[in-house]
């Protein structure tokens, strides 16, 4: 614990700046601190970037990008993966890797494009011994620091749609709310085939990821028009929606399953009335009427900004018009 500590102190004295007048290297990535049970104040403190405002990853990150991203109120997002020296990511089928202790996951939610695009939270989970750990950590004003923000934060934020929101950084609490499966913290995005064939193979090669997965049925690139309605609104929910609604998530007592691989039509909410009829339910009695997606519970739930009624729960505070479009067309298709 001293020696961490240790890091800890060095790491945010030294960072970008000069010791007697001597120019100081950027930090390496810090494997004691990433693994020590310690809530470092700044993000800096990881080392995980050669400068003070995030914007040139060190040594050892990899940058990576889902086929179909979680929606967060249009944010870009800046992805990275670490894996310590000598340790090696183990693939499951299709499913999520498996990464080993000391791993670290890092998303930066940034709104804006070019020199104008800021920085407003970095969100880190790191994988130490006794299992996952997220912290999010919110930007300045000046973006030469991000602090750890355990409370969270809502910020007035403009959107690439133009809609003034109030966003929300979210709390510890609150990342434990979404990556929660049968009661322990996991990671969400990084599936097999919810990734590139350039970065399965980039991560083979590099002698990172142990095997190259072999994926039969890969999420669709939601940037592809082409992919199909029902491809592009099942991996939707799959992304944004599965990791409550499925068996062992915070809403797996809606009897929902949500996941890119369930094909039962009930279990995806066909024709399927909700456990507890409430002001979700809009005064609809299925979760999707198919043929009408007026009827549905999904699209009211998704359409809608009211606490209480909106779903996600969690993530968004604006609705995604682009998805929405795509969950009608997929509903309105269906036979009746």
């Amino acid at each position: 614990m001293k020696r961490s500590l240790l890091i800890l102190a060095t790491s945010a004295l030294v960072f970008g700046g000069a010791i007697a007048g001597r120019a100081v290297s950027p930090p390496q990535i810090s494997d004691a601190v990433i693994e020590s049970d310690a809530m470092p104040r700044t993000l800096a403190e990881f080392g995980f970037f050669t400068d003070a405002s995030a914007r040139r990853p060190g040594e050892g990150l990899i940058p990576y990008e889902l086929n179909t991203p979680l929606w967060s109120d249009g944010a870009d997002k800046l992805r990275y993966i670490y894996v310590p020296a000598g340790e090696t990511i183990e693939a499951d089928g299709e499913g999520l890797l498996r990464f080993p202790v000391g791993s670290a996951l890092i998303k930066t939610f940034a709104f804006g494009e070019g020199e104008a695009q800021r920085f407003i939270e970095t969100r880190v989970m790191l994988h130490r011994a006794d299992g996952w750990t997220a912290l999010p950590y919110r930007w300045n004003a000046e973006q030469t620091e991000a602090r750890l923000a355990l409370a969270g934060a809502r910020l007035p934020i403009t959107t690439p749609a133009g809609e003034q929101i109030s966003y929300r950084v979210p709390n510890k609490n609150q990342c434990k709310t979404c990556h929660s499966k049968d009661g322990a913290v996991v990671p969400i995005g990084l599936k097999a085939r919810n990734l590139s064939t350039d970065l399965l193979d980039t991560l083979v090669m590099s002698g990172r990821l142990d095997v190259r997965p072999a994926v039969a049925n890969a999420l669709p690139d939601w940037s592809d028009d082409t992919a199909g309605t029902t491809a592009l609104a099942r991996a939707y929910l799959d992304v944004n929606c599965a990791h409550c609604h499925q068996p062992g998530g915070g809403a797996s007592n809606s009897g929902l399953d949500l996941r890119w691989e369930q094909d039962d039509p009930h279990a995806l909410g066909y024709e399927k009335p909700p456990v507890a009829a409430g002001r979700g339910a809009g005064g609809h009695a299925v979760s999707i009427a198919p043929g009408d997606p007026d009827a549905s519970i999904l699209v009211y739930r998704m359409a809608s900004n009211e606490p209480g009624v909106a779903m996600p729960e969690l993530g968004r505070v604006s609705v995604d018009e682009r998805a929405l479009v795509v969950m009608r067309e997929w509903i309105a298709e269906m036979p009746q």
